[in-house]
């Protein structure tokens, strides 16, 4: 498998994390419900037990993460693994992937990759085979903002800006999300990943979702927002389904994001731990690292030079 090809195919890995976290902002929306505090317990109100969980999650800033997403048959089928640690104030991650995502049906293609994010750029270890291929670099580095920068195109710079913010798993982000539910409920106390939890859940239509999007108004004009949400119901999209387990400490143990469709539903299913953890996130070192940006160019060269030369041949 070529070097352009796997980059490829990584680069679809890094589009399934950025599209499971939905219409989100950094700061969870900045919402502030009414009555939250830090002692809400099971007798509060859901909005009130949420709302201290979203304002304690905010403040410990990162934590272990494992994810699973799951696609269904219809769209392709597979899962995707992801275990490591985030942060996001400031958003960080370095976390290890596995899944049909990765590999898409490649048997050379590598069965984990390291992912790295930070300062608004990702890093991608895509293998011993790729490092082969590219003078022994393992590492990809794909700056969003240089390639937005480069696409010339305002709209596209904003999308791609948005998706690089978007990738970041954010819990706080989606208790903010979940707190604009009209049908937000407590189911019970359960015990989940071996710790006592209180478990809620609410339910999103399409509007709702782009209502709540709190950084909707200044990522979308009018227009773009009116074709995002045909968009959405054109492709057939039922509702964004959120559901928390949140223990003694009013700090998330769980949460699986469901967004439904008629070919099924895609499931994200987050499991959080050791929050507080030091997300210690480095970049790989510069000696192994090939820029994406730098094969673009060098492509768009080659493309050039054979223009030339065909346009010589055909003059000769």
């Amino acid at each position: 498998m070529s070097a352009w090809k796997r980059a490829g195919v990584c680069l679809t890995a890094a589009a399934v994390v950025a599209g499971v976290a939905g219409c989100q902002d950094g700061d969870g929306g900045g919402r502030k419900k009414a009555g939250g505090s830090s002692d809400a317990r099971p007798q509060s109100s859901p909005a009130e037990v949420l709302q201290a969980a979203y304002e304690k999650t905010s403040e410990v800033k990162s934590a272990k993460v494992r994810i699973t997403m799951a696609m269904p048959a219809a769209a392709g089928g597979g899962t995707t693994e992801i275990s490591g640690v985030q942060g996001w104030d400031p958003g960080v991650m370095d976390v290890t992937m596995k899944g049909s995502a990765l590999t898409a049906g490649d048997p050379e293609a590598p069965e984990r990759m390291r992912m790295i994010m930070l300062n608004d750029v990702m890093y991608m270890n895509m293998g011993a085979k790729q490092a082969a291929e590219m003078d022994g670099k393992h590492w990809m580095k794909l700056d969003f903002g240089a390639l937005a920068e480069k696409s010339g195109d305002a709209d596209v710079q904003r999308q791609m800006t948005q998706s690089l913010r978007n990738m970041n798993q954010d819990p706080a982000q989606q208790l903010a999300l979940l707190l604009e539910s009209p049908n937000l409920k407590h189911v019970g106390p359960e015990k989940t990943d071996g710790v006592d939890t209180e478990h809620y859940k609410g339910t999103l239509s399409v509007q709702e979702m782009l209502d709540a999007n709190p950084g909707a108004d200044s990522m979308l004009s009018e227009k773009e927002r009116k074709q995002l949400l045909e968009g959405l119901e054109k492709a057939g999209m039922k509702g964004y389904d959120t559901e928390v387990w949140v223990n003694e400490d009013d700090l998330p143990v769980k949460m699986v994001v469901g967004m439904t469709f008629p070919q099924g539903t895609m499931k994200m299913t987050a499991h959080y731990s050791d929050y507080g953890a030091k997300a210690d996130v480095q970049a790989p070192p510069a000696g192994d690292t090939f820029d994406f940006m730098e094969m673009l160019e060098e492509l768009e060269r080659l493309g050039a030079g054979l223009g030339a030369e065909s346009g010589a041949d055909l003059g000769a």
